[in-house]
């Protein structure tokens, strides 16, 4: 089988990125079928995370990001100019690759990709929530155009012979979509595990609002005024446009001697082994993939109720803890529970094994071998 995966690029170190490589790498060594990337914006730069070398990349130079400083007309204006050299580029590329399946990870060319006439089946793979594009709650022409693409979602991902969704919460979202199907992340740990004895609370992901460390510092802010708790670090690994923001939230609140803003590392994994507590403060997920890593290392996470992924993944009281979306004393009053309690964390730390056990590599990269055998089963019965 040959499959073409489409995405904006590979260079950065966020999760969608590491899932697609994790994937491929699956599919290469597990089931030997061809894989090509397809990316719009990679101007060179090399993949964050490692694919196998018989994975082909194709950049298309498009480069959608060059317009995010520009005004709202030249931004729109440009991002249709662009948009159309896309689909040329790309519809001439499966002309040529003739893919079994094409998959695409949301970004532009999920807009015209199911029109494209290359005969491969065409797979939406979406790794946020229904409602991602309406999180910012923006106001004005922004706010107008935010509704008018969540509501071209719900008419775009029915056209598509499958679309993905991470979680049972987000497929509620969407409704009666034929082809809709829940496909989780998977991790693919197998220790050793965190002692959970360390004074030291990660959080990991992008410095950016969707992933709220804004209100993480917050509620950092009010463990730390107790002043028992000096002897604790948190430590948030990630890169963003909200660094400089983050940081000057640090600096007021005068906790710079127990907070520190990390640059993203590739072995994510032998920091969560240095912790004792992994906390989630985000906005909104599509999944949460932080919490099942953590986790898979015998780290037990705090999180709010976000949409959509905390409140599946987690257990409440068995393996971490669940916080009302946006309490943040009860974010402060959950890590504080954790860190008071040693015996507490070992308990979890347990627990949160067995529950990563749920999102196993085979369990679940099972379940994407039947969806693509099944796609192909489907074009057989009807080519005869």
């Amino acid at each position: 089988m040959k499959i073409v995966y489409c995405i904006l690029g590979t260079f950065s170190p966020g999760g969608m990125d590491r899932v697609l490589a994790d994937k491929v790498r699956w599919l290469v060594r597990h089931m030997h079928w061809e894989i090509v990337v397809v990316t719009t914006d990679q101007k060179g730069r090399a993949p964050y995370y490692r694919f196998p070398e018989n994975v082909r990349h194709v950049d298309l130079d498009i480069n959608y990001m060059d317009d995010n400083d520009k005004g709202i007309l030249r931004k729109i204006i440009g991002y249709l100019y662009k948009r159309a050299r896309h689909r040329k580029a790309l519809a001439s590329l499966l002309e040529i690759e003739r893919p079994d399946v094409t998959v695409s990870l949301f970004p532009s060319e999920s807009s015209f990709i199911p029109a494209l006439k290359d005969g491969s089946r065409k797979v939406l793979e979406l790794h946020f929530n229904k409602s991602f594009r309406l999180q910012y709650a923006r106001q004005g022409l922004l706010g107008m155009i935010d509704r008018l693409r969540t509501w071209q979602d719900e008419c775009l991902v029915r056209r598509f012979d499958r679309f993905v969704v991470l979680t049972e919460e987000d497929k509620k979202n969407w409704g009666d979509v034929p082809g809709i199907e829940v496909i989780p992340n998977y991790i693919s740990w197998s220790g050793p595990y965190s002692s959970v004895t360390a004074h030291r609370v990660i959080a990991v992901g992008r410095l950016d609002y969707q992933k709220g460390f804004d209100r993480l510092i917050e509620a950092w802010n009010i463990v730390m005024a107790f002043g028992r708790y000096n002897d604790w670090r948190l430590e948030i690994f990630g890169r963003g446009e909200w660094h400089d923001k983050l940081q000057g939230m640090i600096d007021t609140y005068g906790l710079s001697t127990s907070v520190s803003l990390n640059d993203p590392v590739q072995d994510i994994m032998s920091e969560y082994l240095k912790s004792s507590i992994l906390v989630m403060s985000s906005n909104y997920e599509g999944f949460g993939m932080v919490l099942v890593e953590a986790m898979s290392c015998g780290v037990p996470a705090v999180a709010f109720d976000c949409p959509c992924g905390p409140g599946e993944i987690i257990h409440d009281g068995v393996d971490g803890l669940i916080v009302r979306n946006g309490d943040i004393s009860g974010l402060a009053s959950a890590m504080m529970r954790l860190m008071d309690d040693v015996e507490l964390r070992k308990r979890m730390s347990t627990e949160a094994r067995k529950a990563a056990d749920t999102y196993s590599e085979a369990s679940v990269m099972q379940r994407w071998v039947t969806l693509f055998d099944g796609l192909m089963h489907d074009r057989t019965e009807k080519s005869s």
